[in-house]
């Protein structure tokens, strides 16, 4: 029986996480429409799968009681399904939306950043914080580099939905770094 979890917030958020990942998979990949090809059908499997995963191992990681030596090893993990994650995002819309010849470009940029990342964080788990998150900074923008061909077909409002997470994710990022603000360091963070 578990006595106390290691970040009982972070855990509880991140298993709602699991759940509404595995809710969000099936309404994609149930969808109906004429629009609906393989390539939205790999697109929203990686997506959420990923995003599953994501949560799956983070509340693990998170409410666990885990040795120093399972720690290391679950921290690698969660680190790693940070990079997946945010090539997973990328993923649908280097598929669906770009598909043409910037879509391929971004997404093996992306998924080649991924890779890199992938072997960073298991080779070198105390790397600089600033080092990989500067990775994961890099990759959530570098769709940037695509804006002209995006904006002419995605609706401004899914231009603005893209943007929004960008700026969410981007100050997240900024407080994982400098570790601030913790306002309640023995429950969350």
């Amino acid at each position: 029986m578990v006595k106390s979890f290691r970040d009982p917030v972070s855990g509880l958020t991140h298993f709602i996480g699991i759940i509404l990942s595995v809710i969000g998979t099936i309404a994609l990949l149930t969808r109906n429409g004429e629009t609906f090809t393989v390539y939205h059908a790999a697109s929203f499997f990686i997506f959420g799968f990923s995003m599953t995963l994501l949560y799956t191992v983070s509340t693990l990681y998170h409410w666990l009681p885990l040795s120093e030596k399972k720690l290391i090893i679950f921290r690698k993990i969660d680190h790693i399904m940070i990079f997946v994650f945010i090539a997973a995002s990328y993923t649908p819309v280097c598929l669906i939306t770009l598909r043409e010849s910037w879509g391929w470009v971004i997404f093996y940029i992306v998924w080649g950043l991924t890779i890199a990342g992938f072997f960073l964080k298991l080779f070198w788990i105390k790397a600089p914080r600033f080092l990989y998150t500067s990775i994961y900074l890099l990759m959530g923008w570098i769709i940037v580099a695509a804006i002209l061909p995006l904006s002419k077909v995605m609706p401004s409002e899914g231009l603005l939905w893209l943007a929004l997470g960008g700026v969410f994710y981007s100050v997240g990022a900024v407080i994982y770094a400098i570790k601030k603000p913790d306002p309640l360091p023995n429950i969350f963070g």
